[in-house]
């Protein structure tokens, strides 16, 4: 069981980890333990997550979204598998609330009023530079 907020909690068969050979630091180790970690939550057929939660979350997770609808987290920074593993964990709830809130709706809003004199007195003064910059007539 894998804890986000007090009301949401996911399910141990909807989490899958693989564990591999990291590159990196770590000398003669790293040649000879996994201690990379592959985390594979199945986010599309959970019943967890709301579908509007599940597009901000696709949205939010880019390439590493899957063709399957899975999101997969791979770390490889420490040394430590375990270490790998919470790191894996917290990214994972990390993207999950932040896909829980929803983007606030933007209120259109009028332009105030000297908002809108200043931009036509610059439209207008713009206006006679150009019209200064025409052909110079020869009146001699």
């Amino acid at each position: 069981m894998l804890y986000i907020t007090e009301s949401l909690s996911l399910a141990d068969w909807e989490l899958s980890e693989s564990f591999m050979r990291a590159s990196g630091p770590g000398g003669q180790n790293v040649n000879k333990v996994a201690t990379a970690v592959e985390l594979r939550f199945e986010a599309e057929r959970s019943p967890h997550l709301a579908p509007a939660v599940k597009a901000r979350l696709k949205r939010i997770a880019g390439r590493k979204w899957s063709q399957e609808g899975a999101l997969i987290i791979q770390v490889d920074e420490t040394r430590s598998q375990a270490r790998n593993r919470e790191i894996a964990r917290e990214r994972l709830v990390e993207m999950i609330t932040k896909a829980l809130t929803a983007p606030k709706k933007r209120i259109a809003t009028q332009p105030t009023w000297g908002s809108q004199q200043r931009r036509l007195s610059a439209k207008t003064a713009r206006g006679t530079v150009k019209s200064l910059r025409g052909a110079v007539s020869d009146d001699d």
